[in-house]
Protein backbone atom coordinates (compact mmCIF):
# COMPACT_ATOMS: atom_id res chain seq x y z
CA UNK A 1 0.00 0.00 0.00
CA UNK A 2 1.60 3.66 -0.74
CA UNK A 3 2.74 5.29 2.29
CA UNK A 4 1.05 8.86 1.13
CA UNK A 5 -2.88 6.16 1.50
CA UNK A 6 -1.82 4.68 4.76
CA UNK A 7 -0.69 8.28 6.11
CA UNK A 8 -4.18 9.70 6.62
CA UNK A 9 -5.47 6.30 8.12
CA UNK A 10 -3.05 6.41 11.07
CA UNK A 11 -3.20 10.06 12.04
CA UNK A 12 -7.34 9.38 11.77
CA UNK A 13 -6.82 6.33 13.98
CA UNK A 14 -4.73 8.17 16.42
CA UNK A 15 -7.31 10.92 16.44
CA UNK A 16 -10.15 8.43 17.40
CA UNK A 17 -7.83 6.98 20.24
CA UNK A 18 -7.06 10.15 21.63
CA UNK A 19 -10.46 11.54 21.18
CA UNK A 20 -11.31 8.39 23.21
CA UNK A 21 -8.87 9.41 25.85
CA UNK A 22 -9.97 12.70 26.57
CA UNK A 23 -13.70 11.18 26.70
CA UNK A 24 -12.84 8.57 29.35
CA UNK A 25 -10.84 11.28 31.19
CA UNK A 26 -13.49 13.52 32.13
CA UNK A 27 -16.02 11.08 33.57
CA UNK A 28 -13.03 10.73 35.73
CA UNK A 29 -12.03 13.88 36.71
CA UNK A 30 -15.48 14.75 37.43
CA UNK A 31 -15.23 11.58 40.08
CA UNK A 32 -12.29 12.67 41.21
CA UNK A 33 -13.60 16.53 42.11
CA UNK A 34 -17.09 15.03 43.62
CA UNK A 35 -14.68 12.62 45.99
CA UNK A 36 -12.33 15.80 46.69
CA UNK A 37 -15.28 18.05 47.62
CA UNK A 38 -17.03 15.42 49.89
CA UNK A 39 -14.02 14.36 51.43
CA UNK A 40 -12.34 17.71 52.34
CA UNK A 41 -14.26 18.76 55.25
CA UNK A 42 -13.62 15.33 56.95
CA UNK A 43 -10.23 15.64 56.26
CA UNK A 44 -10.20 18.85 57.80
CA UNK A 45 -12.27 17.90 61.31
CA UNK A 46 -9.42 14.86 61.56
CA UNK A 47 -6.34 17.04 61.20
CA UNK A 48 -7.47 19.90 63.42
CA UNK A 49 -8.75 17.33 65.70
CA UNK A 50 -5.14 16.71 66.27
CA UNK A 51 -4.32 20.54 66.52
CA UNK A 52 -4.19 22.80 69.27
CA UNK A 53 -7.00 25.59 69.86
CA UNK A 54 -4.87 28.79 68.72
CA UNK A 55 -4.26 26.64 65.45
CA UNK A 56 -7.32 25.28 64.62
CA UNK A 57 -8.30 29.06 64.51
CA UNK A 58 -5.09 30.72 62.85
CA UNK A 59 -3.75 28.03 60.48
CA UNK A 60 -7.21 25.39 60.15
CA UNK A 61 -5.72 24.79 56.37
CA UNK A 62 -2.25 22.97 57.32
CA UNK A 63 -1.86 19.60 59.43
CA UNK A 64 -0.81 19.11 62.61
CA UNK A 65 2.72 19.85 62.77
CA UNK A 66 5.60 19.10 65.40
CA UNK A 67 4.83 22.50 66.59
CA UNK A 68 0.81 22.62 66.58
CA UNK A 69 0.09 18.81 67.08
CA UNK A 70 -1.80 18.37 70.46
CA UNK A 71 -4.29 15.72 71.79
CA UNK A 72 -5.78 17.66 74.37
CA UNK A 73 -8.87 17.53 71.99
CA UNK A 74 -9.15 13.59 73.19
CA UNK A 75 -8.18 14.25 76.55
CA UNK A 76 -10.97 16.18 77.19
CA UNK A 77 -13.64 13.68 75.30
CA UNK A 78 -12.29 10.97 77.29
CA UNK A 79 -11.52 12.07 80.72
CA UNK A 80 -14.48 15.05 80.95
CA UNK A 81 -17.26 13.33 79.44
CA UNK A 82 -18.81 9.52 79.74
CA UNK A 83 -18.14 9.18 76.24
CA UNK A 84 -17.46 4.86 76.17
CA UNK A 85 -21.18 5.10 77.69
CA UNK A 86 -22.30 7.33 74.33
CA UNK A 87 -20.46 5.29 71.97
CA UNK A 88 -21.82 1.83 73.48
CA UNK A 89 -25.62 3.41 73.27
CA UNK A 90 -24.94 4.29 69.74
CA UNK A 91 -23.80 1.00 68.84
CA UNK A 92 -25.91 -0.80 70.46
CA UNK A 93 -28.70 1.26 69.19
CA UNK A 94 -27.52 0.94 65.67
CA UNK A 95 -26.90 -3.24 65.97
CA UNK A 96 -30.32 -3.73 67.09
CA UNK A 97 -32.06 -1.49 64.82
CA UNK A 98 -30.23 -3.12 61.49
CA UNK A 99 -30.55 -6.86 62.96
CA UNK A 100 -34.64 -6.09 63.40
CA UNK A 101 -34.76 -3.86 60.35
CA UNK A 102 -32.65 -6.60 57.61
CA UNK A 103 -34.52 -9.65 59.43
CA UNK A 104 -38.07 -8.19 59.02
CA UNK A 105 -37.50 -6.19 56.00
CA UNK A 106 -36.34 -9.43 53.68
CA UNK A 107 -38.99 -11.27 55.19
CA UNK A 108 -41.34 -8.49 53.85
CA UNK A 109 -39.51 -8.43 50.45
CA UNK A 110 -39.85 -12.16 50.04
CA UNK A 111 -43.21 -12.01 50.56
CA UNK A 112 -44.24 -9.07 48.48
CA UNK A 113 -41.53 -11.16 45.63
CA UNK A 114 -42.88 -14.75 46.13
CA UNK A 115 -46.30 -14.81 46.59
CA UNK A 116 -49.06 -12.73 43.90
CA UNK A 117 -51.93 -11.99 45.64
CA UNK A 118 -54.43 -9.41 45.34
CA UNK A 119 -53.26 -5.23 46.36
CA UNK A 120 -49.55 -6.78 46.38
CA UNK A 121 -48.68 -3.94 44.06
CA UNK A 122 -50.38 -1.53 45.90
CA UNK A 123 -49.23 -2.98 49.54
CA UNK A 124 -45.48 -2.44 48.14
CA UNK A 125 -46.63 1.08 47.09
CA UNK A 126 -48.10 2.01 50.45
CA UNK A 127 -44.91 0.70 52.13
CA UNK A 128 -42.41 2.37 49.30
CA UNK A 129 -44.42 5.92 50.56
CA UNK A 130 -42.42 5.60 53.85
CA UNK A 131 -39.39 6.69 51.38
CA UNK A 132 -40.66 9.51 50.10
CA UNK A 133 -42.62 10.98 53.30
CA UNK A 134 -39.45 11.70 55.95
CA UNK A 135 -40.73 10.64 59.84
CA UNK A 136 -39.57 13.40 61.10
CA UNK A 137 -42.81 15.19 60.01
CA UNK A 138 -44.54 12.56 62.70
CA UNK A 139 -42.63 13.52 65.80
CA UNK A 140 -45.26 15.35 67.70
CA UNK A 141 -47.38 11.94 67.45
CA UNK A 142 -44.73 9.60 67.82
CA UNK A 143 -42.74 11.56 71.01
CA UNK A 144 -46.90 10.93 72.58
CA UNK A 145 -47.16 7.67 71.45
CA UNK A 146 -43.39 7.09 72.81
CA UNK A 147 -44.76 8.65 76.22
CA UNK A 148 -47.98 6.55 76.56
CA UNK A 149 -45.75 3.09 76.29
CA UNK A 150 -43.33 4.61 79.29
CA UNK A 151 -40.44 4.40 76.94
CA UNK A 152 -39.55 8.04 77.23
CA UNK A 153 -35.58 8.04 78.17
CA UNK A 154 -35.28 4.50 76.81
CA UNK A 155 -33.01 3.14 73.83
CA UNK A 156 -35.98 1.01 72.96
CA UNK A 157 -37.84 4.30 71.84
CA UNK A 158 -34.67 4.95 69.75
CA UNK A 159 -34.37 1.34 68.11
CA UNK A 160 -38.44 1.36 67.48
CA UNK A 161 -38.83 4.83 65.64
CA UNK A 162 -35.25 3.53 63.52
CA UNK A 163 -36.82 0.63 62.72
CA UNK A 164 -40.00 1.91 61.65
CA UNK A 165 -37.78 4.64 59.69
CA UNK A 166 -35.49 1.99 58.16
CA UNK A 167 -37.92 -0.90 57.10
CA UNK A 168 -39.59 1.05 53.69
CA UNK A 169 -35.77 1.47 52.00
CA UNK A 170 -35.21 -2.08 53.29
CA UNK A 171 -38.62 -3.61 51.57
CA UNK A 172 -38.30 -1.77 48.38
CA UNK A 173 -34.56 -2.07 47.60
CA UNK A 174 -34.86 -6.04 48.47
CA UNK A 175 -38.08 -6.89 47.02
CA UNK A 176 -36.85 -5.40 43.43
CA UNK A 177 -33.60 -8.09 44.17
CA UNK A 178 -35.75 -10.92 45.01
CA UNK A 179 -37.31 -10.68 42.43
CA UNK A 180 -34.75 -11.29 39.87
CA UNK A 181 -33.88 -14.41 41.56
CA UNK A 182 -35.25 -17.29 38.89
CA UNK A 183 -38.25 -19.08 39.74
CA UNK A 184 -37.02 -22.53 39.20
CA UNK A 185 -34.95 -21.78 42.10
CA UNK A 186 -37.52 -22.08 44.76
CA UNK A 187 -39.77 -24.32 42.77
CA UNK A 188 -37.32 -26.94 42.87
CA UNK A 189 -36.92 -26.94 46.60
CA UNK A 190 -40.34 -26.76 47.05
CA UNK A 191 -40.11 -30.21 44.89
CA UNK A 192 -37.75 -31.28 47.31
CA UNK A 193 -39.59 -30.64 50.39
CA UNK A 194 -38.06 -27.51 51.48
CA UNK A 195 -40.36 -25.43 53.49
CA UNK A 196 -40.84 -21.46 53.10
CA UNK A 197 -38.21 -20.84 56.24
CA UNK A 198 -35.52 -22.74 54.24
CA UNK A 199 -36.24 -21.45 50.75
CA UNK A 200 -35.78 -18.06 52.75
CA UNK A 201 -32.71 -19.23 53.79
CA UNK A 202 -31.62 -19.96 50.72
CA UNK A 203 -32.56 -17.04 49.06
CA UNK A 204 -30.79 -14.48 51.69
CA UNK A 205 -26.84 -15.00 50.21
CA UNK A 206 -28.36 -14.21 46.50
CA UNK A 207 -29.19 -11.26 47.85
CA UNK A 208 -26.03 -10.50 50.05
CA UNK A 209 -24.88 -7.67 47.82
CA UNK A 210 -28.58 -5.84 48.38
CA UNK A 211 -28.39 -6.29 52.13
CA UNK A 212 -24.78 -4.92 52.19
CA UNK A 213 -26.00 -1.98 50.35
CA UNK A 214 -28.57 -1.42 52.54
CA UNK A 215 -27.53 -2.15 55.62
CA UNK A 216 -24.79 0.98 55.10
CA UNK A 217 -27.51 3.45 53.65
CA UNK A 218 -29.26 2.22 56.92
CA UNK A 219 -27.04 2.81 59.36
CA UNK A 220 -25.64 5.82 58.36
CA UNK A 221 -28.80 8.12 59.24
CA UNK A 222 -29.09 6.10 62.31
CA UNK A 223 -25.64 6.45 63.90
CA UNK A 224 -25.35 10.27 62.60
CA UNK A 225 -29.03 11.32 63.69
CA UNK A 226 -29.48 13.78 66.65
CA UNK A 227 -33.35 14.55 66.37
CA UNK A 228 -34.63 11.66 67.93
CA UNK A 229 -32.15 11.06 70.34
CA UNK A 230 -32.62 14.71 71.31
CA UNK A 231 -36.50 14.45 71.68
CA UNK A 232 -36.46 10.70 73.04
CA UNK A 233 -33.66 10.11 74.77
CA UNK A 234 -31.98 13.13 75.98
CA UNK A 235 -31.06 11.76 79.44
CA UNK A 236 -27.28 11.26 80.87
CA UNK A 237 -27.79 7.39 80.33
CA UNK A 238 -29.77 7.10 77.12
CA UNK A 239 -27.15 9.72 75.17
CA UNK A 240 -25.89 8.56 71.80
CA UNK A 241 -22.24 9.97 70.36
CA UNK A 242 -23.76 13.25 68.35
CA UNK A 243 -25.85 14.07 71.38
CA UNK A 244 -22.67 13.67 73.67
CA UNK A 245 -20.60 15.93 71.26
CA UNK A 246 -22.99 18.77 71.86
CA UNK A 247 -21.76 18.68 75.51
CA UNK A 248 -18.80 21.18 74.34
CA UNK A 249 -20.70 23.11 72.26
CA UNK A 250 -22.25 26.28 74.60
CA UNK A 251 -24.09 29.72 73.93
CA UNK A 252 -21.05 31.71 74.71
CA UNK A 253 -17.96 29.38 74.37
CA UNK A 254 -17.51 26.13 72.78
CA UNK A 255 -14.35 23.58 73.21
CA UNK A 256 -13.19 23.06 69.59
CA UNK A 257 -11.09 20.76 70.48
CA UNK A 258 -13.03 18.39 72.09
CA UNK A 259 -16.30 18.91 69.39
CA UNK A 260 -13.50 17.72 66.45
CA UNK A 261 -12.39 14.84 68.80
CA UNK A 262 -15.45 13.62 69.44
CA UNK A 263 -16.33 14.14 65.74
CA UNK A 264 -13.95 12.24 64.27
CA UNK A 265 -14.33 9.33 66.77
CA UNK A 266 -17.71 9.28 66.21
CA UNK A 267 -17.07 8.72 62.48
CA UNK A 268 -14.71 5.68 63.52
CA UNK A 269 -17.86 2.73 62.95
CA UNK A 270 -18.43 4.02 59.36
CA UNK A 271 -15.37 3.86 57.91
CA UNK A 272 -14.85 0.51 59.47
CA UNK A 273 -17.66 -0.54 58.09
CA UNK A 274 -17.04 0.61 54.73
CA UNK A 275 -13.89 -0.96 54.62
CA UNK A 276 -15.67 -4.62 55.56
CA UNK A 277 -18.35 -3.97 53.65
CA UNK A 278 -17.08 -2.21 50.25
CA UNK A 279 -16.95 -4.93 48.12
CA UNK A 280 -20.63 -6.33 48.67
CA UNK A 281 -21.62 -2.49 48.64
CA UNK A 282 -20.47 -1.39 44.78
CA UNK A 283 -21.92 -4.75 43.69
CA UNK A 284 -25.09 -3.97 45.55
CA UNK A 285 -24.90 -0.29 43.95
CA UNK A 286 -23.71 -1.66 40.54
CA UNK A 287 -26.05 -5.43 40.15
CA UNK A 288 -28.23 -4.68 36.98
CA UNK A 289 -26.31 -1.84 35.75
CA UNK A 290 -25.60 -3.74 32.59
CA UNK A 291 -29.41 -4.54 31.98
Amino acid sequence: MNTATTAPIIQTSRGKRLRQRLGNLAPHLILIAYAAIALFPVILIVMNSLKSRSAIFSRPWLPPLPSTFDLVGYTTVLLRADFGRYFFNSLTVTIVTMALVLLTGAMAAYALSEYPFPGNAWLGLYLSLGIMIPIRLGTVSILRLIVSLGLINTLAALILVYTAQGLPLTIFVLQQFMRQVPRELTDAARIDGANEYRIFGLIVPLVAPAIATVAVFTMIPIWNDLWFPLILAPGEATKTVTLGAQLFLGQFVSDWNAVLASLTLAMLPILLLYVIFSRQLIRGLTAGAIK
